[in-house]
């Protein structure tokens, strides 16, 4: 080994050693502190592969190295374990030292790198099995219809129908938590292709002053801030499903432009001329009487008969009573993959409880009880009081809440604080506070202005 090769060996802190045709060791050329440790005591003529065990099988080869038929042999990640316990890492290269016919073993310490390579995967697996825990919770929540009553058998059989014609519009109506996004899901997976997309619009969660540009798209410039052309909602449901939840919020001057893409079929972005093609189902879903809002003015009637193609009410779950405890063993299986338990069912108690319960907010309750249970359940059937299921609230009688006190009221700062009071009980959305009111959306931004509210 001539010397330059030496002080590159040393600067990047490897090990070497010299070994002969017979393959025992001649020296230990240069050997870090860190390997010569676990390697011990240097011994000439000690044969390499009891060292390295790892040779053993791969002698021809070596010695095709010393025989210069063969430019290099290496193995990589080879482990010991050091006086701590602890594994170390190196990678093996055998090459022929031209200098003195001999073969040189070069040690390299990769230890670093091989931990950081065993997180990155363990990381990945981690991620895979997440990943197939999520597909066993939809295959068990979101392709079926639970329950045995007759009105889900009859619920079954009109989706069904539906499934076989996958352009039919479809408005689901039923009160908060009946399982209206499900019933959706279940459609679009029953009509549409496995890859097709299912685009899930929240009508009230989007801010009033962007629910436009988040539907139909924009092009740059349209309006401040829009620095590049970004796809609309409705062109992402494209060759799959457009769910459009809370529909009844959706702001009256925008009903008219969701009215005329459902019509002709053709949809434009802000700041564009342009029309796209718009090839999506529509569901939409409501837990308000749009008879109702269409009265008030707050609905746009001509709208309500094109959503109203395909209606389908969902019963309430304290009108499936046969179905509740159906329901509550499906979500134990779903928690206990997704909590990695082993809670067994229900004791008789917790049966009862549940069968009694008046179920206000419907399956989503049900839901949310089962899973608070099996937060806290051990293995073994969940009980009653780990149900911690709450009294339902009773409306207060309005008689007993409002009269008028003997001095009277300043009524422009009663109105004014019961205004301020639905705003942060909406945390500021306007539609859903002037719903909470008794107003339409117009007739409160009048009354914010009138009275100086932000």
């Amino acid at each position: 080994m001539d010397e330059t090769f030496r002080q590159l060996i040393v600067s990047m802190n490897m090990g070497a050693i010299s070994f002969d045709a017979d393959l025992q060791m001649i020296e230990f050329c240069y050997m870090p502190e860190g390997v010569q440790s676990v390697l011990g005591r240097f011994r000439p003529k000690t044969s390499l592969s009891r060292l390295f065990p790892e040779f053993v099988g791969s002698e021809d080869a070596l010695r095709q190295i010393l025989a210069d038929s063969r430019s290099d042999f290496r193995m990589d990640n080879v482990n010991r374990e050091d006086d701590s316990g602890r594994l170390t890492y190196w990678d093996l290269l055998v090459l022929p030292d031209a200098d003195t016919g001999k073969g040189l073993l070069l040690i390299r310490d990769v230890t670093s790198r091989a931990r950081m390579l065993q997180e990155l995967n363990q990381r990945r697996y981690d991620a895979l099995l997440y990943e197939g825990r999520l597909k066993q919770r939809d295959m068990v929540s979101d392709h079926r219809l639970l329950g045995k009553s007759p009105a889900m058998e009859t619920l079954r059989g009109t989706i069904d129908k539906l499934g076989r014609v996958p352009s039919a519009t479809v408005l689901l109506q039923g009160e908060t938590g009946t399982g209206k996004s499900h019933v959706a899901r279940v459609i679009h997976l029953r009509s549409c292709s496995p890859g097709a997309p299912f685009v899930d619009v929240n009508c009230a969660a989007l801010p009033e002053n962007l629910i436009e540009a988040e539907l139909f798209g924009s092009e740059k410039g349209a309006f401040t801030h829009a620095t590049q052309t970004r796809k609309g909602l409705l062109e992402e449901a494209e060759g799959g499903t457009l769910f459009l939840d809370e529909i009844g919020e959706l702001p009256f001057g925008l009903q008219a432009k969701l009215l005329t893409v459902i019509e002709s079929k053709k949809l434009r972005r802000l700041g564009s001329n342009a029309r796209i093609v718009f090839r999506a189902r529509i569901i939409a879903a409501t837990n308000r009487n749009l008879a109702e809002e269409i009265q008030a003015r707050r609905f746009r009637q001509d709208l309500f008969f094109r959503l109203n193609v395909a209606p389908l009410t969902l019963p309430p779950l304290r009108e499936l009573r046969g179905d509740i405890l159906l329901l509550a063993e499906h979500f134990i299986h779903i928690f206990n993959v997704e909590f990695k338990k082993r809670v067994t069912g229900l004791t008789r108690e917790a049966e009862k409880s549940l069968m009694s319960h008046p179920w206000p907010g419907n399956v989503r309750e049900l839901s949310n009880c089962i899973e608070r249970a099996m937060i806290f359940a051990e293995d073994g059937p969940i009980g009653s009081a780990e149900l911690m299921l709450m009294p339902p609230a009773q409306n207060a009688d309005l008689s007993t809440q409002w009269q008028l006190p003997p001095a009277g009221v300043a009524l422009e700062e009663v109105e004014r604080r019961l205004i301020q009071s639905a705003l942060e009980q909406t945390r500021g959305n306007k539609t859903r506070a002037a719903a909470l009111l008794g107003l339409t959306r117009d007739t409160l931004r009048y009354r914010l202005e009138k009275f100086g509210i932000d």
